[in-house]
């Protein structure tokens, strides 16, 4: 078993940036696929990102402006987010797959039943 905590959310002005950060209870190996999710009371949940050994993945709304990143050696997955808008504004949730790598895309709605561990979730509010 995993557990995730996830910290660094917090009320931004639009334009501005966060950064979200992940740590996992035991060590992250760089093939494992680790991902951020967002969800909005009321809809389904978002793929945001996605990373493992073969690099990043992004769904469109956040490409050019979202970065994801690990460190291995901390077990911490991280989230920058840039030029924030308000349609940006959820709870953010990381996620963690420790079989191997990732398999299907962020931006499939069924990519979430492939990670077994969720973190508590941390809130992002985004004021314009």
């Amino acid at each position: 078993h995993v557990d995730l905590l996830e910290s660094g959310g917090g009320s931004v002005q639009a334009g501005g940036s966060l950064r979200l950060s992940c740590v996992a209870s035991e060590g992250t190996d760089g093939h494992y696929c680790m991902a951020w999710y967002r969800q909005i009371p009321g809809k389904e949940r978002e793929g945001v990102a996605r990373i493992d050994s073969r690099g990043p993945r992004y769904t469109d709304a956040v490409k050019g402006r979202f970065t994801i990143s690990r460190d291995n050696a901390k077990s911490t997955l991280y989230l920058h987010m840039n030029s924030l808008k308000s349609e940006d504004t959820a709870m953010y949730y990381c996620a963690a797959e420790i079989g191997g790598p990732c398999v299907t895309s962020i931006q499939n709605p069924s990519a979430a039943d492939d990670y077994p561990y969720w973190g508590q979730g941390t809130q992002v509010t985004v004021v314009s």
